[in-house]
């Protein structure tokens, strides 16, 4: 049996949500994890079902647990965060599949450069007040002017991870 999902304005809960990385490096040996801090969202549920809405992460906030490793990784080789503080998926839709499935529709723009994304995501949780949305993708990082790769160490796709819960916004 499917639930519905209320109508309305959506706000991400940071306090109950994460979005992490992981990516192979040292030519595949070593895989580095990192969780982004500081993340922010909203979306809107229309009454066709459809969404809309954004997810917002501070490109300073990546903790590695290794503080060389986050400087680097804040620097222009990477997500030149000086520059570009955010990281932003804008949904420019979602469509509920099935009981617990959504695919969403959306772009995403990193370092300053947009490329569309699709996914799935899974609802985990739905009640009249809240939502849990799951999911992991591969994100080709040279596709954001992230080339930086010395002696070729790093390869293929970062995963991204998201556990996003967002609450009844109030009208």
């Amino acid at each position: 049996m499917t639930v519905a999902v209320e109508t309305g304005r959506w706000q991400l809960d940071p306090t109950a949500s994460t979005v992490g990385l992981r990516h192979k490096t040292m030519w595949g040996l070593v895989t580095v994890k990192g969780t982004f801090t500081r993340v922010g969202g909203t979306g809107e549920v229309r009454p066709d079902g459809s969404a809309t809405g954004a997810v917002t992460l501070d490109a300073a906030s990546l903790d590695t647990k290794n503080a060389k490793r986050d400087v680097h990784l804040r620097s222009a080789d990477f997500f030149d965060a000086e520059r570009h503080p955010e990281i932003t998926f804008t949904v420019r839709g979602a469509d509920r599949l099935d009981d617990d499935t959504v695919r969403v529709a959306g772009q995403l723009t990193v370092r300053g450069v947009s490329r569309p994304l699709s996914l799935t995501a899974r609802l985990t949780g739905v009640s009249a007040g809240a939502l849990t949305l799951e999911t992991e993708f591969g994100v080709d990082r040279e596709q954001f002017d992230m080339g930086w790769n010395q002696l070729g160490m790093i390869r293929g796709l970062t995963t991204i991870t998201a556990a996003l819960r967002f609450t009844r916004a109030a009208d």
